[in-house]
């Protein structure tokens, strides 16, 4: 069975030293703020972008120990805090109580002061950035915000406004999650000073890699039994139309597509509307159809690691991509 545990191993004293560049980063000695970063950095979850940073910085190292060095620590700083604020940030906009099974920062302190928090980390890590004069990582990877925010806003839009196609769920799974691990596995390559083929090759990877995982987030969502540590179906309750519920919606006439419609419409408020379309899903394929594309993008992140000679690094890529899918959390 793969588990993360087996999968962190190669890069085990990367990550420590990643860990201990974090606390080292973001102490303060003001009690409240205090409280609020560590239980805000405790709640990050599995730490997938961070070992996605120096499993390809190892994997496109020169020499041993490179990957260990300053700048990939750094690396993965940049892009876990960008990550971090953006889900105090989505937790606000949502109204989330819960975050991974604890409260979220806005159920704690309210919801304001989470969105200071948010901008708080945003800054910090962005002066923590510019400070430490690497300024090719920087400009690689803080450019990504401004995507992030794209995609949240065209989401809202699609939720409030128009109709969802399989175009826009894409541009907005780039947007909010594949852009993120693409910029991931590339600053890894760039932190050992990869060449310009390695580097967008990885980004390449982790795109790839990053729609598979999105996809896998939105089937995860229609199934009572997962252990994603929030609600099932808090989607429909949103009103967003993810990949398993469109493609029904592409596949029935007219009217049915109406009614399903209307039923996302009362998901809100009503919790047979949400049983009804999570039954409809399941029973006319959408999570199979969901599924099998999801595959198609993690068959195209593994062929692209074909490109590497065999070692423990390519190995947990291969197995981080089988275990992205695999997972019921």
């Amino acid at each position: 069975m793969i588990t993360l545990d087996n999968i962190r191993k190669p890069v085990a004293a990367e990550l420590d030293a990643y860990n201990e560049f974090v606390e080292r980063q973001f102490s303060t000695e003001d009690g409240l703020l205090s409280e609020m970063l560590n239980h805000a950095l405790s709640s990050r979850g599995k730490g997938i972008r961070p070992l996605l940073v120096m499993l390809t910085a190892a994997l496109n190292s020169p020499s041993p120990g490179m990957a260990s060095g300053r700048r990939s620590c750094l690396a993965a700083m940049l892009i876990e805090m960008i990550h971090v604020a953006s889900l105090i940030h989505d937790d606000v906009i949502d109204e989330a109580d819960t975050r991974r099974g604890k409260p979220s920062v806005n159920a704690v302190w309210q919801s304001h002061k989470a969105v200071i928090l948010g901008d708080y980390i945003l800054a910090r890590n962005l002066s923590l950035g510019l400070q430490s004069g690497q300024f090719d990582l920087v400009t690689h990877i803080c450019g990504a915000i401004a995507t992030l925010c794209e995609g949240e806003i065209e989401q809202a839009d699609y939720v409030d406004n128009r109709p969802m196609t399989r175009q826009a769920y894409f541009d907005i799974v780039y947007k909010k999650t594949a852009l993120l691990l693409g910029i991931s596995t590339s600053a890894g390559a760039m932190a050992v000073h990869a060449t310009r083929d390695k580097i967008t090759l990885m980004r390449r990877f982790g795109e790839a890699l990053g729609v598979a995982f999105q996809i896998q987030d939105d089937i995860l969502d229609y199934k009572t039994d997962a252990q994603t540590g929030k609600p099932s179906c808090n989607d429909l309750r949103e009103g967003k139309v993810t990949l398993p519920l469109l493609t029904v919606l592409e596949r029935v006439d007219e009217e049915r597509r109406r009614e399903l419609l209307e039923r996302l419409h009362q998901c809100h408020t009503d919790e047979k509307a949400v049983e009804y379309l999570r039954q409809t899903v399941q029973n006319e394929g959408g999570l199979d159809d969901a599924s099998r594309i999801m595959q198609s993008y993690i068959q195209r992140a593994v062929g692209m690691l074909g490109e590497y000679d065999p070692s423990p690094y390519q190995k947990a890529l291969i197995d981080l991509c089988t275990y992205l899918v695999e997972r019921n959390r």
